[in-house]
């Protein structure tokens, strides 16, 4: 099915949002008690600018990677997690990398950790009318040692789950995805198809939300509706209306309009290009300095809105972007992961998300699960003859084949 730039940008804003509107008008207070949920969050400014800035860098990235015809939805905040609990477990330059792509490098680990651990524990409860759920595991493999200072800091800081497992198991797989299911109201039913033979380890967060408009649409006035492709082609849409006070402001290249969920809390912000600018230009030019501005700009005022229905199932892998992003060294031999395991020889195998969002006359349900999976380098799996082989004796310059043995049985010393 074609798709548009409209409802790509409305889903990626969905995403990011999540992330970027719950860092707005925080404080630097240090938590009293870290192990309550009290709602109350407390993100430095330095620290909710920055991951605004990963969040747009991100979305740009994704954006511009999967080309115009592609609708797009990620979740900047469920991969800053992930990527938060793999900086735990570097070292060397591929942490410097990884702290330097999530924009966090002019802070320290601690401080950084800190705010994850704010953010697990009291951004669900920031609105008692909206759903909004982190979770986070780890599945490693019970014959690979994990450093028992990183199993603890992922328990206490990420309030993570962190489960040894049989990887030679079948069943394992179930497992994951389970968990991936059960922890997004069943919209993420698979995170993983199979476990290679090199992976030691998962790192997952699911993020989960539901919210309904403060402000609902009437059912009743939703219509059939052309909707202009960026091949120039239209389609026919279920387009939702509502005329009602919202807080809205223009840009020269761009309308925006805020639609929030629930007490006002949580808002889905849509920004709608000028009929000569393209959803992937308008992308391209968000920073957090442009978002904070034109969050100060926006009034309330009457506004008549059209917004299409959608669904839609995403999946993408991330290894690119983010090396792109500044964080190349974590994917290769070169990595240094020892603070997962001392002995090193540890590579980031890849980064995928996979995301569903909803969006209706009464409100939006999203969902977000993404997973980094850690290999051995160093230390490969051992490739065992332990079945019948063929060996060959040849002279190498030349190629010339001397002997071709065929091992059936290695105990019978006669043929």
């Amino acid at each position: 099915m074609k798709t548009n730039p409209f409802v790509r940008l409305t889903a990626i804003v969905t995403g990011s949002m999540l992330m970027a509107l719950s860092c707005k008008n925080s404080t630097v207070t240090p938590t009293p008690n870290p192990n309550s949920a009290t709602g109350e969050l407390r993100v430095s400014a330095p620290f909710a600018s920055q991951t605004t800035q990963f969040a747009f860098d991100l979305a740009n990235r994704v954006i511009a990677q999967d080309g115009q015809a592609k609708n797009v939805f990620i979740s900047p905040l469920s991969l800053h997690i992930v990527l938060g609990m793999l900086l735990n477990g570097a070292n060397g330059q591929t942490a410097q990398e990884i702290q330097k792509t999530l924009k966090l490098d002019a802070q320290t680990l601690a401080e950084a950790n800190q705010t994850y651990q704010n953010l697990m524990q009291n951004l669900p409860a920031v609105d008692p009318s909206v759903t909004m759920t982190l979770a986070n595991s780890v599945w490693y493999r019970n014959t690979f040692e994990v450093a028992t200072s990183f199993q603890d800091l992922l328990k206490q800081t990420f309030s993570a789950e962190v489960s040894p497992q049989d990887f030679n198991d079948p069943a394992t797989v179930g497992k994951i995805n389970i968990w991936a299911s059960q922890k997004t109201n069943g919209k993420i039913p698979k995170v993983i198809d199979q476990i290679q033979p090199n992976n030691v380890m998962f790192l997952l967060n699911a993020l989960y939300f539901k919210g309904d408009w403060k402000t609902q649409f009437n059912p009743g006035q939703t219509i059939d509706a052309p909707f202009k492709l960026a091949s120039g082609q239209s389609v026919t849409v279920r387009m939702m209306r509502l005329n009602t006070e919202l807080r809205r402001t223009s840009r020269a290249n761009f309308m925006a309009f805020e639609l929030p969920y629930g007490s006002d809390k949580f808002a889905m912000t849509v920004l709608l290009p000028a009929q000569n600018v393209t959803a992937e230009s308008l992308a391209s030019t968000l920073t957090s300095a442009d978002w904070n501005q034109l969050q100060k700009d926006m009034t309330m005022g009457k506004i008549d809105i059209g917004l299409p229905k959608f669904t839609l199932n995403y999946e993408v892998k991330l290894n690119n972007v983010l090396s792109a992003m500044g964080m190349p060294t974590a994917f290769t031999d070169r990595a240094d992961f020892t603070k997962m395991n001392a002995n090193g020889g540890l590579t980031l195998s890849f980064v995928k998300q996979n995301t569903f969002v909803a969006v209706d006359e009464k409100g939006t349900e999203a969902a977000a699960v993404t997973t980094g999976g850690v290999s051995v380098t160093s230390a490969p799996v051992p490739i065992l003859c332990d079945r019948p082989f063929v060996f060959v004796i040849h002279e190498k310059a030349s190629g010339t084949v001397l002997f071709v043995g065929r091992i059936a049985d290695p105990t019978k010393t006669n043929s």
